[in-house]
C-alpha cells in the first residue's frame, strides 16, 4: 500500500511522492525519543525530529537525507516531514560541518559569558554539526 511521502524545508523541497517499503518501514528518522520507522498504515502521530539522518526506502531503492531538526506528521494516507534544514547526503561539506563544530564547541567553553538561551542555541548548532559530520563521514566510508 503506497504513501504518500514529502519532505521539504524552508529553502526547498526535497521528496515528494508514493513510497512503499515492501514490508518494511519506508521512513527512518530520529524522533523526539528515538529511531522512529514508519510503515503503511502507521498510527496518526506527530513529532519533532532531531538532527540526523532520515532513510527513505521505496521498493529496493533507499535515499539519505540529512534533517537538522524539525517535525514528522504521520496521517492515514500521507507523511511530511518539515525540517528546518536539510541536504541530500551527498551535499554535505564535510570540512564545512567540521568548521561548524569547532566554532560551537569554542563558544560552550566560554562559560559564565553565555546566557542560558544562547547557550542552548549554540548547544543546537553543535548537535546538528555533529549528525551532519557523522552523516558524511559515514557515507565517505561506504563509498
Amino acid at each position: 500500500m503506497p504513501v504518500e511521502l514529502r519532505v521539504v524545508s524552508v529553502e526547498r523541497s526535497l521528496f515528494e511522492g508514493e513510497v512503499d517499503g515492501e514490508g518494511r518501514p519506508f521512513l527512518v528518522c530520529q524522533g523526539a525519543e528515538g529511531e522512529l520507522g514508519i510503515m503503511p498504515r502507521h498510527s496518526p502521530l506527530l513529532t519533532s525530529l532531531r538532527p540526523g539522518e532520515l532513510r527513505i526506502r521505496n521498493g529496493g531503492e533507499e535515499t539519505s537525507l540529512f534533517v537538522g531538526g524539525g517535525f514528522l506528521e504521520v496521517l492515514p494516507d500521507r507523511v511530511t516531514v518539515l525540517a528546518d534544514e536539510a541536504e541530500r547526503t551527498d551535499e554535505i561539506d564535510e570540512q564545512k560541518a567540521e568548521e561548524a563544530r569547532r566554532r560551537a564547541q569554542e563558544r560552550l567553553q566560554t562559560q559564565g559569558q553565555l546566557s542560558p538561551e544562547e547557550e542552548s542555541n549554540i548547544a543546537l548548532i553543535l548537535e546538528v554539526a555533529e549528525a551532519r559530520l557523522r552523516l558524511a563521514r559515514s557515507r565517505s566510508q561506504r563509498g
